[in-house]
C-alpha cells in the first residue's frame, strides 16, 4: 500500500476467479476503466447515472490497486475480472464512444471520505439481479431521470461526505521497498511499517507498541516484527522481507476494512510523515549530511562522481553529484534523491566497502553500513565503544562505557552525551556518517591529550 492514491498507468486483470487458472493481461488503465464501464452500463443511459457508475467504478479499481488487495495475498495481478469479487472486463470487446468520452474526462478522479487518504471502496451492483450495500446501478437512471447530478446520486447511495478528489498517474509500483528492512535501517518504509504494526497491535495485544514511531528500526521495532512473524506463522527472523512486508499490508487492510464500503480509513496525519520523500536542492540538516558523506565516499573510488564538501546544505555542487551519480547508475538524471537514487547510493556505498574489506585495506574512514541503534551487536558497536571511551577521557560530560560489542543503554547514553556536546541532534543511533564523525572526534581527542 503506497502513502497516497494514484492512477497507474497499467492495471494487470486476472481472467477469471482469484483462486483459479487464468490468463492475465495488462492494459493501459484508461482502457480497462472504458472496457468496464462498457462492459457494466448502457450507452443509452442518461449521462448523468453514467458518470456516477463511472467515479464508483474507478475508486473501486483504484481500491485494490491502493492496499494492494491481491498483490499482498501473493498473486501476479491487480483486480479480476469475476463480478463475484470485483468488475466486468472483456477482453477485446468494443467501447462505445460517448462511454469512452467520460472516462477520457474522468479517469483520474476518484470519491474518497473527507479527512481520509484511501480510495472509497465503492460498493455496487446492478440492481435488479443483485442487492447489495452500496451503489445500484439501475437506481442511478431512475435518479438521472429525477434530474440529480452526479454528486448527488453518490451522495444519496454512500452519504453526504464524499469527496471527488485527483490522483497522478504514474507507474504501478509495489509497496515493498526492494531491500528487506532489518535492525539499523532508517527510512520511511520503516516508519510505514512502525505505524502499521501499531494499529495491528490495538487487534493482537501480544504485538508490542512502537514508540516513537521514526522510522529507525530499533529494538522496540525488532520486538514488534518478531512478535508479528510468530503470530502470523512467519520465520521469527526479526528481517522484514516480502513475505512480511505483505503479511502486514494484509493484516493492516483487515483490522481496518480497508475494503469495505465503511472502512476506519487512514487519515491525512498518519501518511504525513517526517521523514522526507525525497531530497531536492534548498534543503539542509543532518540527512543531507549522510546524502553528501555518501557521495563523497563514492566520489572517492569512482572518478564519474565529484567529491563534495559535507556541509549539510543541498546546493548546487551536491545536485550536480547526485545527477552525476544517477548518470552513472543509469537513472533519471533530475538532481532529486528519490528512493530508487537512495537504494543505489547505499549500494554503492556497500559495494565500497565489501571491496574494501575484500582486499584488507584500513577502513578508518569508510565505516559501517547501516545504522547503529539500541540492540545492534557487532565488531562495529565495538569500535564505536572504544571511540566514545577515547572522548571521554577529554569530554567529561561523554561517559565511559564497557566495550561490549551491544549497543545497550549505556552506549546509547554515551552517543546521547556526544550529540549534546557536539550540537548534533540528539536521535541516539549512529549512522555512518555520525559514525565517521565520532571516530575523527576521538582521534582529535587524542591528540589533545
Amino acid at each position: 500500500m503506497t502513502e497516497f492514491p494514484y492512477i497507474p498507468e497499467y492495471i494487470t486483470v486476472h481472467l477469471g476467479p482469484p483462486n483459479q487458472p487464468a490468463r492475465n493481461v495488462t492494459v493501459p488503465f484508461l482502457e480497462y476503466i472504458q472496457n468496464v464501464a462498457s462492459s457494466e452500463l448502457y450507452p443509452t443511459w442518461p449521462e448523468n447515472a453514467l458518470r456516477a457508475n463511472i467515479y464508483a467504478q474507478i475508486s473501486f479499481a483504484l481500491n485494490r490497486i491502493y492496499t494492494e488487495w491481491y498483490r499482498s495475498r501473493g498473486y501476479d495481478f491487480d483486480i479480476t475480472n469475476s463480478t463475484a469479487y470485483d468488475q466486468a472486463f472483456v477482453e477485446g470487446r468494443d467501447i462505445f464512444g460517448n462511454i469512452a468520452d467520460i472516462v477520457n474526462e474522468l479517469f483520474d478522479q476518484y470519491l474518497a471520505r473527507p479527512g481520509y487518504v484511501q480510495p472509497l471502496f465503492a460498493a455496487y451492483c446492478d440492481g435488479r439481479r443483485v442487492q447489495c450495500e452500496g451503489l445500484s446501478q439501475w437506481g442511478t437512471v431512475d435518479l438521472a431521470e429525477q434530474g440529480l447530478t452526479p454528486y448527488e446520486i453518490l451522495t444519496y447511495y454512500y452519504g453526504d461526505e464524499l469527496d471527488i478528489r485527483t490522483a497522478p498517474i504514474r507507474p504501478l509500483v509495489q509497496s515493498y521497498p526492494g531491500t528487506p528492512l532489518r535492525l539499523g535501517t532508517v527510512s520511511r518504509e520503516v516508519e510505514i511499517m512502525q505505524d502499521r504494526l501499531n494499529r495491528i497491535s490495538n487487534n493482537y495485544p501480544a504485538i508490542p507498541k512502537i514508540q516513537p514511531v521514526n522510522g529507525v528500526f530499533d529494538l522496540n521495532t525488532y520486538n514488534a516484527v518478531v512478535a508479528f512473524q510468530k503470530i502470523f506463522n512467519l520465520t521469527p527472523d526479526s528481517v522484514v522481507g516480502p513475505a512480511t512486508w505483505y503479511q502486514i499490508t494484509l493484516v493492516n487492510n483487515a483490522v481496518r476494512n480497508l475494503a469495505e464500503l465503511e472502512a476506519e480509513g487512514i487519515t491525512l496525519q498518519e501518511v504525513s510523515r517526517e521523514l522526507p520523500t525525497a531530497l531536492t536542492e534548498g534543503m539542509q540538516g543532518q540527512n543531507i549530511r549522510l546524502l553528501q558523506f555518501y557521495l563523497a565516499t563514492i566520489g572517492t573510488y569512482n572518478d564519474a562522481v565529484p567529491v563534495i564538501a559535507i556541509d549539510g546544505i543541498f546546493g548546487p555542487e551536491t545536485r550536480d553529484a547526485v545527477i552525476a551519480f544517477q548518470q552513472f547508475v543509469g537513472l533519471t538524471p533530475d538532481g532529486i534523491v528519490g528512493p530508487n537514487t537512495w537504494n543505489a547510493l547505499l549500494n554503492a556505498y556497500q559495494q565500497i566497502l565489501e571491496s574494501q574489506q575484500n582486499a584488507n585495506h584500513n577502513l578508518v574512514s569508510l565505516p559501517i553500513p547501516t545504522t547503529l541503534v539500541l540492540g545492534s551487536q557487532s565488531d562495529a558497536v565495538l569500535q564505536l565503544q572504544r571511540n566514545l571511551n577515547r572522548l571521554a577521557a577529554v569530554y567529561p560530560q561523554i561517559p565511559t562505557i564497557p566495550e561490549t560489542g551491544y549497543y545497550g543503554e549505556q552506549t546509547r547514553n554515551a552517543v546521547l552525551a556526544y550529540q549534546e556536546v557536539f550540537g548534533l541532534p540528539t536521535t541516539g543511533n549512529v549512522n555512518p556518517y555520525t559514525f565517521f564523525q565520532i571516530e575523527v572526534a576521538a582521534a582529535q581527542a587524542e591528540n589533545r591529550i
